[in-house]
């Protein structure tokens, strides 16, 4: 099953509203003493988190009752399917809680092992992105979005590449990388924001070694990709996503404006090593 164009279009449009709708939420809670715990992978699930998430999840079931939805915080066991949404109803929690604007809303529709349509709102930005073939941005108003204008990535800077790097999650492979690229310029950003920000044509490259969750990465992907550029995994393929074996859990990546960016690039292979550690921890358990 492939779906068509116009109807990638229709669902991207549906999937930018819902996020936009998901980020009023959010802004109700920034910025004021959210409640929040801590899970047992140390990353921290707020009382927004849970709103965003069932807010989504409603709207979800409503216009497409039969695709399943593997989301962060209530579904992040279930199981793919040929067709699912992956959602992350707050990306960048602790900087969310930390007061930081920088945080999204990202949903996206998986066919297979990539996204055919998604969207990432970042409403402390008053900016939401939207993907089905093509790569849009609007302004976010009044929690809606505004009208869309295509976007494009953007040719190689003489002066060299801007490479956008974690506020928090530093190490040194991802280092390793980086001074492998033609990098002139780095510039701090948190959260899916970055896929977005090399898909406008504000920077050029992101690279990350750590650990990232597919619901993370899947949305801002595809806007990246329909915009252009691509997001590779040490293979030299595309990321790909369903994988529950991993607990949906990506390997390193970077994200290019520029495929050409790749040459030199050697990223760690570590999913045969993650894929091996989660089994024996499974047969542990």
């Amino acid at each position: 099953m492939t779906l068509p164009a116009q109807d990638r279009a229709r669902i991207a449009t549906i999937l930018t509203e819902i996020a936009c709708e998901a980020g009023e939420i959010l802004r109700a809670y920034h910025g004021g003493d959210c409640p929040h715990v801590v899970k047992p992978d140390g990353s921290p699930a707020s009382a927004a988190d849970h709103a965003s998430e069932e807010l989504i999840l409603a709207a979800l079931a409503r216009h497409w009752p039969g695709i399943p939805v593997v989301a962060e915080e209530s579904t992040h066991d279930r199981s793919p399917a040929d067709l699912f949404f992956l959602v992350d109803p707050l990306d960048g929690t602790s900087d969310f809680l930390a007061g930081n604007i920088e945080y999204s809303v990202n949903i996206a529709l998986i066919e297979g092992d990539r996204p055919v349509a998604a969207a990432l709102a970042a409403p402390g930005l008053d900016r939401v992105w939207g993907a089905g073939v093509d790569a849009v941005e609007a302004t976010i108003i009044e929690g809606r979005p505004g009208i869309a204008r295509p976007i494009a990535v953007r040719t190689k800077p003489e002066d060299g590449l801007v490479a956008l790097v974690s506020r928090r999650h530093g190490d040194t492979e991802t280092e390793a990388c980086l001074v492998r690229l033609d990098v002139g310029h780095r510039r701090k950003a948190a959260s899916a924001l970055k896929f977005c920000l090399i898909a406008s044509g504000e920077a050029d490259v992101y690279v990350r070694c750590g650990p990232t969750m597919e619901w993370d990465t899947a949305a801002g992907d595809h806007v990246l990709t329909a915009a252009g550029g691509c997001v590779l995994v040490a293979s030299g393929e595309s990321i790909t996503y369903g994988h529950h074996d991993l607990y949906y859990r990506n390997g390193p990546f970077a994200a290019l404006g520029q495929a050409s960016y790749a040459k030199g690039l050697v990223l760690p292979d570590r999913v045969r090593a993650v894929r091996g550690g989660l089994a024996a921890a499974t047969r542990s358990a």
